[in-house]
Order: C-alpha cells, then structure tokens, then sequence
C-alpha cells in the first residue's frame, strides 16, 4: 500500500473557499490531461470471473458460492488491475442526476463494479464481496489475492453515504481483514463536507462530460491519508422514545466512563446506543433547524430537489425558529445551552476528567473533527501561532486525535461565522467529551450528527449523556486534488 502522508495532506485542506473547493477536486485549474477511456479502463477494472465471484457470493449471501464462478474462467495467467475500484452509489442523491451519474458509471467501469445503495449495503460488500476474494485468495488465486490488496473504493453521495460506507469498512479492522480499503468521494449530497475537506469538491459537475473519467482516475491513483474517526455513546433513561439516525445501534453494555463520578442521577434502567461519527456532533438550535428540514424533506420531497433548494428551505427555517430572534414568549434565559448542558472533556495526553464552562449565550455546540462545517465553511479559522499558545490549543487537523469544540450564540452571530468575517466561540480542543443533559423546563433538545439530526427526550428528574471517544483505528481516505 502507498505511504500514508497525512500531515502534509491534511494542512493541505485548510484555507480554500468552496468555489474553488469544487472546481480544484475536479481538474478544471490543472493542465487539461487527456484521460484514456480505454487505459482508465484496463487500469480500474476487474477479470471478468472475479466480478462474478463477487456476485454471486453478494447474490447469494455466502463467500463459498464465490468459487463456483471461477470455472467460467481459468485465473492462470490473468494479471490482476493495476488499481481495482468498486463504486458504491446513493442514486437518490444528486437530485434527479443519481441515476444519470450511475449509467455513465456503469458505462465506463462495468456494471459488476458499480453498486446501488439500496440493493447492496455497504456491510454486505464488506461480508460478502470482500470476503469472496478473500477466499479466492485463500485457495491460491494470486489474482484475486493482489485485488483484494490494492482495491479501493468510490461513493456517490452525500456526507451520511461516506460516513456509511467508512463505518462498514471499519468492521474490517476489528475482525482483522487487513488492508481496509480507501475511500474516494464523488460529492452527491447538500454539505459535503467530508469532500470538501480531502480535495474532492463541493458538488459534481454533472454538465462536463469527463467529470466522470477524471475522478475514477484520481481515485485510482491519488494519495492516501487518514482520517479519526469518534464514537458516540448515549446513555438516557429507559423507556424514551426517541427516532435516532440509523448509524445509532442499540447495545446492552453500556459504555459510560466510569473514572468520572456523575454529578447528575442515573436512574436503575437505562438505554445505551453507540454510534461512529466522522465531521461533527452538535446539540442546540443549529440540530433543531436540521430537524425541521429534515422532517419536510421526508414529508415532502418534491421540495427538495437540489443543494439550492435545500439551502433555501435551511435559509427560511433559521429565520423561523427562533435562531434569529428569540420568541417573545419564550423566556430568553432559557434559550441557552447552560441551563441544561455540562461539558467536561479529557485533554491531549491527559487521563483526567475536566469540568469547562459553557458560554452562557451560546445556543449551539459543536464537536468538530474536520476543517469543514455547513457546506464548506471554516468556523474554527485559521489561528495565528500568538492565539493558539495563549489558548493552549494547537494547529487543527482531522487526524490529530483532537475534536474542535465551539459555540454559535445566535443566527447573526452564526452567520457572520459562515462567511468567515469572524470566528465561532472557542471552547476546548478535546480527546474525550462528555456532554450530560438534563431537562429542567426543557422537555427535549434537539442533537445531530454528521448531517443526521434528531429529537432527544430529556427528563426532569435523570440525566442523559453523550460520551465522545476516539475510535483507535483510522479511516483511510484518497485525497482527490
């Protein structure tokens, strides 16, 4: 596999506007390269048997039905690609161009190596498309061994599709199926985020024909760097109901340090949910406004067609609810985060807990991983070295172990933070968080994670907690500049 460079590529992320974020991550400011259909070809693409295999054992969910393709052709003698790639993508994304994006794919690559997301989950890839070459590879096929070792990996879609996927390919590490393929974007969603941050742009440019060409081959051949990756945890009483984001699963251990004494109570039941997040969690208005969009893009879809019209439907639920003006009915004192919110997080290279005070007026917090927030802004900024040694903080990248925490007080001040006339609210640099909630006068708030928000029940009388930890093993990411 390539030597990982991570530090260099990820300073490299910093300091870009979104403009020039989409057309840098798709070749429109380099020399205009030709690209060979034919050479892209024979480069990215699989023998035929093995794109059978992998079929075969997906159709049938076992890796053993793997083999019974392998006498459609003999594996002696074929060379295995230079740079294998399967492409998984959400064909609902993109507004109506996923499925338009997915035959120009499909045309190029094959329509073996070019996987839909609601017919093939990533999971399943990883169990039974990998697992196939895997035992392929087991019975001597050198083939199918030295594309089980280079391959990578494209998805089309948004910052939940990406998440998704590298989520399912970590499953990889803790069974110990190494190497874990990288991962290559082709940016399909609202934010994209994840994208914007490893080179890829902010959206695809569905009008320039070789678009497709150009990222297949900056997927086959661009560097590789690495990406943490946080595990969330909640604890809260039993017996809410609460609707979390699909990545949450149910666990009956759960996982609440126990180093750090609870100031608030635990009652004798509780219900716990692990979940791996990859650019941000937050908790306050910003997650409210997600959830509104959210809940009418669900009801009514035919509203939200594209990033425009999105950010449109964003823009006027902002205005709406409060984020911009408090309503007048509501006591204003309430409206921030410190009547019902605790913080105390674990510092770089530190054992101990730390109780840190949360602004009183701010009304949104968030846990950052990444440079880029809400489609492709900076609200930590570029610091100046004074700044960070007075503040004890040090430069931000998305593989240093550290998550970014700030605060937004209001719409205004929210949106001068978005168009970069100032930074958000510096708060802490952290290696563990730990965010208890009680309700009070709140019977709920509103959390969201990596574009997922969701309604969270909060009890007058127990506390519900978020625990934020590092998960040990890292994502890999092709870097797409």
């Amino acid at each position: 596999m390539e030597s990982l460079d991570g530090g260099d590529s990820t300073k490299a992320m910093t300091g870009r506007s979104s403009v020039i974020d989409s057309f840098r991550g798709y070749g429109l400011t380099v020399n205009g390269m030709r690209i060979d259909k034919e050479d892209l070809r024979r480069k990215i693409s699989m023998p035929q048997y093995l794109r059978l295999a992998i079929r075969r054992a997906l159709n049938s969910k076992d890796v053993a039905a793997a083999t019974d393709s392998t006498s459609l052709l003999d594996s002696e003698g074929v060379d295995p690609p230079e740079s294998p790639l399967v492409v998984f993508i959400n064909s609902r994304s993109g507004g109506r161009r996923g499925p338009e994006l997915m035959q120009r794919l499909q045309h190029l690559i094959g329509e073996e190596q070019v996987f839909d997301l609601k017919d093939v989950k990533p999971d399943e890839f990883v169990q039974y498309g990998l697992g196939s070459l895997e035992q392929l590879a087991s019975n001597g096929d050198y083939c199918a061994k030295e594309t089980r070792e280079k391959i990578r990996v494209v998805v089309a879609g948004g910052d939940g599709t990406v998440g998704w996927l590298l989520g399912s390919l970590g499953e990889l590490q803790k069974q110990g199926r190494e190497p874990i393929p990288p991962v290559a974007v082709i940016p399909l969603g609202t934010g994209n985020d994840l994208s914007r941050s490893f080179g890829w742009g902010g959206s695809f440019p569905f009008a320039w024909k070789a678009a497709v060409k150009r990222s297949l081959h900056r997927a086959s051949s661009g560097p590789i760097c690495r990406l943490d990756s946080w595990q969330a945890s909640i604890t809260m009483p039993a017996g809410g109901v609460v609707e979390l984001p699909y990545s949450f699963k149910s666990t009956e251990e759960c996982t609440l340090d126990q180093g750090l004494v609870t100031e608030g109570v635990l009652p004798e039941k509780v219900s716990c949910f692990d979940a791996v997040f990859y650019n941000y969690f937050s908790i306050g208005m910003d997650a409210q406004v997600a959830y509104s969009f959210h809940h009418l893009r669900n009801e009514k879809p035919y509203l939200a067609q594209g990033p425009i019209a999105n950010k449109i439907i964003y823009s006027g639920y902002s205005c709406t609810q409060g984020w911009f003006f408090t309503p007048c009915v509501s006591d204003p004192g309430l409206r921030g985060l410190k009547n019902i919110l605790r913080i105390h997080i674990k510092r770089a290279n530190s054992a101990e807990w730390e109780q840190i005070r949360v602004p009183s007026n701010v009304r949104s917090v968030v846990c950052l991983n990444l440079h880029h927030y809400a489609s492709g802004r900076q609200p930590w900024g570029n610091l100046s070295p004074e700044y960070l040694e007075r503040r004890g903080f040090v430069e931000a990248h998305a593989d240093d172990g550290l998550v970014e925490i700030f605060g937004l007080k209001h719409g205004w001040h929210a949106s001068f933070v978005m168009v970069e006339l100032i930074n958000a609210k510096h708060i802490a640099q952290a290696a563990a968080i730990r965010l208890e909630v009680r309700g009070g006068d709140w019977t709920q708030s509103f959390m969201q994670m990596d574009g997922e928000p969701w309604k969270q029940p909060l009890d007058q009388e127990f506390s519900t907690f978020v625990e934020i930890k590092k998960v040990p093993h890292q994502s890999l990411m092709i870097y797409g500049e």
